[in-house]
């Protein structure tokens, strides 16, 4: 498969690379037209799934269902350093912490569930949990929390959030400023779009 990853994404090393079930996809397209049919199932799973969307089991069972079609390690937690996120030996500790810290800003309504939803969408992509997909299965799993949540998904499913150009700058340039523990520009952006 080309390497023509689109900017922000997070590259896999080889051992990873390896375990692409599908033999018949050489380029970054083919893998994403691939994939993309897996996370529509994943989707209607999300939907009707009894599971709250608050617990390490859900998120991995979230990322097996969008990606085991395509990587053998689907739902499974990276086993390498990467260009963002935690290291790796850290990554469950950072998901527990996050599926808990989530429980309890809902619990005593610490945030509105829109703010929520933005800022555990936020710190599971630096978490980085999974060798790829993160973006997507952060994307995903918001979703499920706000309709679990009685409130409706953010409009980023609209958004070309996963190829180059001025959408996937904007995401990325609202990711980065949550870093810095800015979240106007990421919530700004998620609630855009709404009635």
């Amino acid at each position: 498969m080309t390497d023509d990853e689109p900017d922000g994404a997070t590259p896999l090393d080889p051992d990873e690379a390896e375990a692409l079930l599908p033999s018949h996809i050489h380029t970054r397209p083919e893998l994403n037209l691939w994939e993309q049919a897996n996370i529509v199932e994943a989707a209607r799973w999300s939907m009707r799934a009894r599971s709250p969307a608050l617990l390490e089991t859900t998120i991995r069972a979230l990322h097996r269902r969008m990606f085991n079609e395509t990587w053998a390690w689907a739902g499974r937690y990276r086993r390498s350093d990467k260009n963002i996120g935690v290291h790796w030996p850290m990554i469950a500790v950072g998901v527990r912490d996050l599926v808990h810290d989530g429980r309890l800003w809902l619990a005593h309504q610490t945030f509105s569930i829109d703010e929520a939803a933005a800022r555990l969408h936020h710190r599971l992509v630096l978490i980085q949990p999974f060798p790829d997909g993160n973006g997507r299965l952060g994307r995903l799993w918001c979703d499920m929390l706000l309709r679990q949540n009685g409130r409706p998904p953010f409009e980023w499913r609209n958004q070309e959030l996963d190829v180059d150009g001025t959408a996937r700058e904007v995401y990325i340039a609202a990711l980065r400023a949550a870093d810095g523990q800015d979240y106007v520009p990421l919530l700004t952006l998620l609630l855009q779009g709404r009635s």
